[in-house]
């Protein structure tokens, strides 16, 4: 979901409109009023004619008296000047220096007191201070007066005449007013990342939706009653469906697709609709098997409202609800399309296809390796994460797992950090994907196999480009045409002339071996495996895609359109000839069958086998239950998580009581019929 610093989650739902309402009729009572946002002060009850308002801005504090009737709702927007903090500007936050990780005390400024980077003695920043005749330059931090330290640290920028070594054209700068200035809010803080993180904290005072229940259920009285209870309808599905974590001051961005599927569900269970057909693409993806109970509550909750469910989806607590399964196959690509099952969900579990097949069969623990290493992480801070050590090993497969928001990816980070660059990162979001990006382009195959019609045709390679000579007239080798509509998305349709191929009729009128480029590149990475068998440069990076799971994407396919799940185990292809290294993951069986699952688990614990450590952050028991090594966190999302409850091989965490990944393997083990 798109979004920015100013796209806040709870506009999806239209109960921000419900909030100015409420606010504007309480003050208007002359009630206590609350405020999401208190980073920058509080506001107070006043007296029967006015409301005292206390804003501290810079220390200093200021009041102001109001009258009942205060605004019309802009007032209550942060998006306007209007309503707007003057302090965090409408954001919610703001990020405060911590002197104390930007100071040395015992030392003085010529033994290197500012610690921060590029403030070293000597450098050029340090002589701003070092040559400005204000300061003893070997004395102590610790022996300043408080007029000294806040000349040192906090003065505006200011003009010295008295400063024979200082630059006649400088101004002096406090150091904190400084780095915030030229550094945090400047371009150069993209090169500082790791130094700003540990002098910067961010400080907020969010409530999440468990708490904001709490605070509606204690207003006791009747002009906002109406509002209230609407409130209320609205936010207790969200805190029913697993989502009570979210904080009302999150921006859309920040959202994972899984929260955003579960925002929409919430926000159907709240109206009275019926005879809806509700269609959902795998709403078990990114969730936890806990998680997904109470996803299954909330469907079973629309089904009996009169509406029809519609569910695309691989895991089998998602089947277990459905009245009625369709299994799709019996493979992928050119090998699949058919109906292969078509019944209830018991009879799935007795039939001899592929789905079947994996429902009945039994689980177990796989035999765990032993660590080659640990990375230590001691007293980690990061999001919810507070003061949490732990060993994270090396050499093996370890998972971390946990509910959805109990502060997996948080560690997964803290263990970047700690590493220093020293991985490869397959979570992040791939880079330079555009409409025009394909596999063959991704693992640079496509100039061999341009090479291969260009000297079987004795014609230019440039004739096979699509974004050359190649190319489509019409759509310029997209494929596709695209429509802009003023004030509505753009309309997207397959050219009319090449009929989506991207070349030009004289491109396609060479072939090779009978096909001509567009034929190859439409084939699947299966088929162009076989066609291309004998020609190492191509077949080798295809068998590699194989290996991955990936044999049914087309060569052409726009990277655009796959999953991010998919675009891990595309990277994972390109990167399988390196060894010895430490590889993240997030969710790499996102939207994989069971089968395909197991597939990919044996090319992890051959990577394993090869020298290879994988840190993978996974909710998937087929998964977690092969892992060597299980890091489990939470108990809960949000401020209700961030704890590590436990360290070891996965079969352990079944003796742990608030784990619900202990439960959750406790049940998957049992035999089929008890699961």
């Amino acid at each position: 979901m798109n979004g920015n610093d100013r796209s806040v989650w709870i506009f999806l739902l239209d109960f921000f409109v419900c909030l100015n309402e409420l606010t504007q009729r309480r003050l208007t009572g002359l009630w206590e009023l609350f405020i999401v946002c208190k980073v920058i002060g509080k506001f107070l009850t006043g007296n029967v004619n006015a409301v005292l308002i206390s804003f501290a801005v810079d220390g200093n504090l200021k009041r102001y008296h109001r009258k009942p009737f205060v605004g019309y709702s802009e007032v209550f927007s942060f998006n306007l000047p209007q309503g707007m903090c003057p302090y965090c500007q409408g954001l919610g936050y703001v990020d405060e220096v911590d002197e104390s990780k930007l100071i040395d005390p015992e030392k003085s400024l010529n033994n290197g007191a500012i610690t921060f980077v590029s403030f070293g003695p000597g450098t050029w920043r340090w002589r701003g201070y070092g040559y400005s005749g204000l300061f003893d330059n070997d004395k102590p931090i610790k022996d300043y007066t408080p007029e000294e330290y806040d000349l040192l640290m906090h003065a505006p920028q200011q003009k010295l005449y008295n400063a024979p070594d200082y630059y006649k054209t400088s101004q002096y700068e406090g150091v904190v007013p400084r780095i915030k200035r030229s550094i945090i809010n400047s371009r150069e803080g993209k090169h500082h990342k790791e130094a700003i993180s540990e002098i910067v904290t961010r400080e907020v005072c969010p409530m999440d939706l468990v708490q904001f229940l709490d605070f509606l259920d204690s207003i006791k009285d009747n002009l906002g009653d109406e509002i209230i209870r609407g409130l209320e309808s609205k936010i207790q599905p969200l805190v029913d469906i697993g989502l009570g974590y979210l904080t009302l001051d999150r921006t859309t961005s920040t959202l994972s697709g899984g929260e955003v599927q579960r925002i929409k569900i919430a926000n159907h269970l709240t109206n009275s609709l019926s005879d809806i057909l509700y269609v959902f693409d795998e709403p078990s993806v990114g969730l936890h098997p806990h998680d997904i109970a109470l996803i299954k509550k909330a469907m079973i909750n629309l089904k009996k409202k009169g509406n029809t469910i519609f569910i695309v989806d691989h895991n089998p607590e998602i089947m277990s609800i459905a009245d009625h399964v369709v299994e799709v196959g019996p493979k992928s690509g050119a090998d699949g399309g058919k109906i292969t099952f078509s019944g209830t969900y018991p009879e799935v579990l007795d039939s001899d296809t592929l789905t079947g097949k994996w429902l009945r069969a039994p689980h177990h623990f796989a035999k765990p390796l032993k660590p080659k290493g640990f990375v230590d992480l001691e007293h980690v801070h990061m999001h919810n994460i507070d003061d949490v050590s732990v060993k994270v090993p090396t050499g093996i497969m370890t998972v971390l797992s946990g509910v959805a928001g109990s502060g997996k990816s948080s560690l997964a980070e803290a263990m970047k950090d700690r590493l220093n660059g020293d991985y490869v990162d397959l979570t992040q979001k791939q880079a330079g994907i555009s409409i025009r990006s394909t596999p063959v382009t991704y693992l640079n195959i496509l100039n061999p196999i341009r090479k291969l019609f260009a000297k079987a045709n004795n014609v230019s390679t440039q004739l096979f480009s699509y974004n050359g000579k190649g190319a489509c007239p019409r759509c310029k080798g997209k494929g596709v045409t695209i429509t802009n509509m003023a004030f509505m998305d753009p309309v997207v349709q397959t050219c009319e002339l090449c009929h989506g191929k991207r070349y030009s009729q004289e491109a396609l009128s060479y072939k090779y071996h009978g096909k001509d480029i567009a034929d190859v590149l439409s084939m699947s990475v299966a088929q162009a495996a076989t066609f291309f068998k004998d020609v190492h440069e191509i077949a080798n990076p295809l068998k590699q895609m194989n290996e991955v799971g990936l044999d049914y994407l087309a060569l052409n396919q726009a990277l655009t359109t796959l999953s991010g799940g998919e675009l891990q185990r595309l990277r994972l292809a390109q990167m399988l000839e390196e060894k010895g290294k430490i590889y993240f993951l997030d969710e790499p069986t996102a939207g994989l069958h069971m089968n395909d699952t197991q597939r990919l688990l044996k090319l992890f614990k051959r990577m394993v086998a090869d020298g290879d450590s994988l840190i993978i952050v996974e909710h998937n028991l087929d998964v977690i239950s092969q892992a060597d090594w299980l890091i489990d966190m939470g108990p809960g999302a949000g401020i209700y998580g961030g704890n590590v409850l436990y360290s070891g091989i996965p079969e352990g965490s079944e003796k742990v009581p608030q784990s619900f990944t202990g439960r959750a393997l406790k049940k998957y083990m049992l035999p089929y019929k008890e699961r």
